[in-house]
């Protein structure tokens, strides 16, 4: 699809003229001879840039460009000015106007100045074009993705939430397994209730044991008051226990009977306290490995695992990368006070080809560390931390080892269709493949399906 181009000049000599070599660089150019015309044309829409001469009768350059810009903000407008009125053309800028060129227009200079205009715009674009996703396919408040792995898990989440049932979460560390916690919590009928959360591998057993079931004073030393446990405090509502796989025996015996029995003791104390409890456990563990080496109940696995829910790692998930920058983009932006606009192509490859061992956590981090060291609207490789910056050389493609067959062709696809700047044509020629085979893998149509 060729980008429109609308030229308002007065002189039919320069319009003819300027719109002749944009249709020699492959633009759709449309010409209008006085400012009330360009704009009764922009109006109709599907302009991408405007240029403009800064002095026409009736509405002026000046007043033109003010009106795109009010209308369209980004908009790129290219004001044309003769050297006595440069100041005016300074002052246009100011109030909104992309750049300037002087007459006689260098057509070299003008080929240049669009093409970065166009290619800031469609930056712009792009960026906007996330965020409306991102809003249109964000089922849960801050859960982020739109692949079909993450579709699965938002379906389970979905089913699973409303009822009783115990979940077992799975997933890498930094894979968002909390967030899939405090889903569950917001789907549920418990959701008006407390969600109390216990970070399992951060306490040692004694004090795991005081803090999941409470103790008496004079319990033990340094126990000089009553305390209420996690049980206590969440009752009615929801208890996430993270990493569930670093706890040792005498705490599971003791967890596996209040899933049980719904009942315990707090250390120390006789009395037994019903409680009415949601459990949800996460792990980044393979707790079926722990179980056969005796680390972990087998009966206790059963009791938690009743729904499983597997978070997948985003190397294998990299279609949610754009969503994932273009959330983070807006998050960091606002808590630092600074106005970004997209990320350029070079720096989008980097962030496709890098593996992720640290999941989204990582990209998360990445992201805050390039708004932060962003010199400009756009984000650009030299923006990303080092770690990403050290890949390749452009031309190539980097695919971690342990990617699937699958996984990896997106991957040779999607970058590229990227390196081709979007031409499927082109890309279709650089793979060796037909444009319909092309169109098939991107839209993930079967065999045989109707085009």
């Amino acid at each position: 699809m060729k980008f429109k181009i609308l030229v308002a000049d007065d002189e039919k000599n320069i319009r003819e003229g300027l719109a002749a070599s944009l249709e020699m660089d492959g633009y759709n150019a449309i010409c209008a001879a006085a400012g009330d015309e360009a704009w009764n044309r922009f109006c109709k829409g599907d302009i991408d840039l405007v240029i403009t001469d800064l002095r026409m009768p009736g509405l002026s350059g000046e007043e033109l460009m003010k009106r795109i810009v009010a209308e369209s903000p980004g908009l790129p407008v290219i004001i044309l000015t003769g050297h006595g009125t440069v100041e005016n053309a300074v002052t246009a800028m100011r109030d909104g106007a992309y750049d300037f060129l002087t007459k006689p227009v260098n057509l070299d200079r003008l080929s240049l100045l669009v093409k970065r205009a166009l290619a800031n715009r469609e930056l712009v674009m792009q960026h906007r074009r996330m965020e409306e996703e991102l809003e249109q396919h964000r089922p849960f408040e801050t859960m982020i993705g739109n692949s079909p792995s993450m579709r699965r898990v938002f379906d389970t989440i979905s089913r699973a939430a409303p009822t009783k049932a115990s979940i077992l979460i799975t997933g890498e560390s930094g894979v968002g397994k909390e967030l899939v916690a405090d889903a569950i919590h917001e789907l549920s009928p418990r959701r008006g209730k407390p969600l109390v959360k216990v970070h399992c591998a951060a306490l040692s057993e004694s004090l795991l044991e005081s803090e999941l079931f409470g103790h008496e004073k004079g319990a033990f030393t340094g126990a000089v008051a009553r305390k209420r446990g996690r049980f206590e405090l969440a009752n009615e509502g929801t208890l996430f226990l993270d990493e569930i796989g670093e706890i040792d025996q005498n705490i599971q015996i003791k967890l596996l009977r209040v899933l049980q029995e719904k009942e315990f003791e707090r250390v120390g104390g006789e009395e037994t306290i019903e409680t009415d409890v949601r459990i949800v456990a996460a792990t980044n563990r393979d707790l079926k490995a722990e179980i056969e080496k005796g680390g972990f109940r087998e009966d206790l696995y059963f009791r938690l695992n009743v729904v499983n829910i597997h978070v997948p790692p985003l190397r294998e998930r990299k279609d949610d990368i754009p969503l994932l920058v273009a959330s983070f983009l807006g998050e960091f932006a606002r808590d630092n006070g600074k106005e970004i606009d997209g990320i350029n192509g070079k720096a989008r490859s980097r962030l496709y080809a890098y593996g992720w061992p640290g999941n989204v956590r990582e990209l998360r981090n990445c992201i805050e560390s390039a708004v932060v060291m962003a010199r400009d609207r756009i984000i650009t490789e030299d923006d990303l931390p080092p770690t990403l910056r050290s890949g390749g050389e452009e031309g190539w493609i980097r695919i971690p080892l342990g990617t699937s067959l699958e996984e990896a062709e997106k991957i040779i696809i999607r970058d590229t269709l990227s390196f081709n700047k979007g031409n499927k044509s082109k890309t279709a020629k650089t793979l060796a493949i037909g444009r319909k085979t092309l169109h098939r893998k991107l839209t993930g149509r079967e065999e045989g399906a109707e085009e």
